[in-house]
């Protein structure tokens, strides 16, 4: 059986249902993160049983503690925070395997559950005149390793859109339309485990590969001010609200992006230094979750 590398996300998992689910340090955030973990855990285990000997799961919402290990399958290897080198907040992710994405959100300007990309300050991002999901973003950073998306789970929005640039892969939307009280977890965390172990027979996709230039178009929400910012801090063009970047991989454009939206010039020059700090109150976080739900189990 080939490795498995999965992505977790928190808004398309079974326990965010709200703005406040996916905000650091909330009340609503904290039960997210124990529905979050219990479907990496479901996923997880039904992989195991079907014959996968490795597992490797990367937390990448916010900072990047949101799961909950003593309550994952300890045969799991986990990747909290965010690393340097190799692929953007993973390090080196070995491979070849095969990507499985779940709990995940659909792109910047669509209607889907809390849709972003990157980060809710972009009104709409597209490249090359399509919107852009984090779920290629990730999928590209990871075809080097030769590693292959081939499942993907999220809102009914989300799902499409991923189906649709990442065909033919495998998907399993989550319906949250009718609210969490008549929403049975346990029941659709036994069919995403099911789908997700059913994916591991797809094998019609390749590592994605999206060819280059990319000339990407981002809308800030807030405005021609918040362009003109952010624009001049990374000597980038705008116009009005939009921000244009160009560049000559689909590697270079998603760095521009991590920069533009996560970074400044001098918080780039400290990060080998500023990132083990941001970890551990990603980690302070991580702890106060394990409090404030330690009787849920």
């Amino acid at each position: 059986m080939p490795r498995v590398f999965i992505i977790a996300d928190i808004e398309g998992s079974s326990g965010c249902w709200n703005h406040a689910g996916s905000a650091f340090g909330t009340d609503e955030w904290a039960r997210a993160c124990v529905g979050m973990t219990k479907d990496v855990d479901a996923v997880a285990r039904a992989l195991f049983a079907a014959g996968v000997s490795s597992v490797t799961v990367k937390d990448f919402h916010r900072t990047g503690y949101n799961l909950l290990p003593r309550r994952i399958d300890r045969r799991a290897r986990l990747i909290m925070g965010y690393r340097r080198g190799g692929v953007p907040g993973i390090g080196d992710p070995g491979g070849p395997g095969l990507l499985m994405m779940i709990g995940m959100h659909a792109p910047s300007g669509t209607d889907g559950f809390i849709a972003h990309t990157m980060t809710s300050r972009i009104a709409r991002l597209e490249v090359n005149g399509a919107l852009m999901s984090e779920a290629q973003l990730f999928s590209a950073s990871l075809a080097p390793y030769e590693i292959r998306p081939v499942f993907f789970s999220g809102c009914p929005v989300a799902c499409a859109q991923a189906q649709s640039v990442l065909r033919p892969i495998t998907i399993h939307s989550i319906d949250k339309s009718a609210g969490p009280d008549r929403f049975d977890a346990d029941m659709w965390r036994t069919e995403l485990a099911a789908a997700a172990v059913r994916a591991l027979g797809n094998d019609a996709t390749v590592p994605y590969r999206p060819e280059g230039p990319f000339d990407a178009r981002i809308v800030m929400r807030d405005g021609e001010e918040a362009a003109k910012k952010l624009a001049s801090r990374w000597g980038l063009d705008h116009e009005g609200p939009v921000i244009r970047v160009q560049a000559i991989t689909i590697h270079d454009l998603y760095m521009a992006l991590i920069r533009m939206c996560y970074l400044t010039p001098f918080i780039e020059r400290i990060l080998p230094a500023g990132l083990p700090l941001y970890n551990c109150a990603g980690w302070a976080g991580q702890q106060w979750v394990r409090w404030r739900t330690r009787a849920e189990g």
